[in-house]
């Protein structure tokens, strides 16, 4: 467990770092229910580990505050009631403050814990814990973004910040010929629940294009009109982008004829060199639709991965999150980790600037509902 216990406290300082540019006041905002407050996910990441590791598996171990798991339970119904995801940015105390002592307190015996001869019986738990934290990493990035993007006055988070500085590095095409291939996870480190269950899959002769759609492109896309013609877009979609009043990507804004957008380093111009993000599936499906092409499907986006270069935005597919077959839910509350979100999402392939560094696997499956984009999202073409 020696690798487990090094890891354990640069992982959870990590997100200490994220919120460190952060206000008192940032930590409690929540200006949609998909953005959760930064105050939220400190705890949440803290009790995951005191409810499935320390409480279970540390002897006499004493719970912090009997409520936290009340505040802190994210979607855990084998845990007990919780606060509604809406209505955590309402939760004004506890303080942040209490939060960090929290956090101090739970890593303080989960550190007597990792040396313990309990340990190894929790190996798995734990990994997954600090996986875990690792996702939520990447949506303290993002719901930040949208906190302080939802705020008037566009401010800072950090000057030093490039998340949306990210740019091509290769261009042509990749194909892949016809044939029966396998995809899913085959190794022997970690890996989400979701990935298991490798299995065959017959696939035409396909080809992908080895470089992701800039802002320049999109913005192409936007100037034609692309918003207003019905043509383009999914009848969900097209309900969606007028009920909602959509008209550019996420963080997009038109002012006196020029366009910027909101990133963690201040409101800038658009750079049309830089690879496009914050767009939805409907987004990127309309965009393919006006060129003339598609987004690939996962097994097509996984079977080329080696040949594509990838890791700087998530990656719409044209794959429905289902389970893989096999698949098997664990019992008890981490059965509902993943297997319960399986209907009525899209699955995203590769990692952002956002993903923590060694999150990354070309078979991890992230997945989301097909109007949102507030994550790092792109778009990759494939051929028709």
């Amino acid at each position: 467990m020696t690798e487990v216990n090094s890891n354990y406290q640069l992982i959870r300082n990590q997100s200490i770092r994220i919120c460190s540019f952060l206000s008192i006041e940032d930590h409690i905002s929540q200006p949609v229910m998909y953005v959760s407050p930064p105050k939220w996910q400190l705890g949440h990441t803290t009790w995951f580990f005191e409810q499935f590791v320390l409480k279970d598996g540390m002897d006499n171990y004493k719970l912090f505050d009997p409520d936290f798991a009340f505040i802190f339970n994210s979607y855990y119904n084998f845990i007990g009631e919780r606060v509604v995801r809406y209505r955590r940015g309402n939760v004004t105390r506890p303080s942040v403050e209490k939060v960090h002592e929290y956090r101090e307190y739970v890593d303080k015996f989960m550190a007597e814990f990792l040396i313990s001869p309990n340990a190894h019986a929790f190996k798995e738990v734990i990994a997954l814990g600090l996986n875990h934290e690792q996702q939520h990493q990447e949506l303290l990035v993002t719901d930040i973004k949208y906190i302080l993007g939802a705020n008037p006055l566009w401010p800072v988070y950090d000057v030093n910040s490039h998340y949306e500085e990210v740019y091509n590095t290769s261009d042509g095409l990749v194909s892949i010929d016809e044939g029966v291939y396998e995809i899913g996870y085959n190794g022997t480190g970690f890996c989400f629940d979701n990935e298991m269950g490798r299995h065959k899959v017959y696939l035409p002769k396909y080809t992908l294009q080895n470089r992701l759609v800039t802002n320049g492109e999109y913005l192409e896309f936007v100037k034609s009109g692309a918003y207003k013609q019905f043509e383009w877009w999914f009848d969900d979609a097209w309900t969606w982008i007028n009920n909602e009043k959509i008209n550019s990507p996420l963080h997009w804004h038109s002012i006196d004829n020029e366009w910027y957008h909101f990133t963690l380093a201040g409101l800038k111009k658009i750079d049309t060199e830089a690879l496009l993000c914050h767009v939805s599936y409907y987004e990127a499906c309309a965009f393919a639709e006006w060129k003339g092409m598609r987004l690939p499907t996962e097994a097509e986006w996984e079977l080329a991965s080696g040949m594509l270069d990838w890791g700087k935005r998530w990656e719409w597919t044209n794959s429905a999150y289902l389970p893989y077959p096999g698949y098997l839910k664990a019992e008890g509350a981490v059965g509902e980790y993943n297997g319960k979100f399986m209907v009525n999402q899209m699955v995203l392939k590769g990692s952002s600037t956002a993903t923590p560094e060694g999150h990354g696997r070309s078979t991890y499956r992230n997945f989301f509902h097909t109007n949102m984009r507030w994550q790092y999202s792109g778009i990759r073409l494939a051929l028709k």
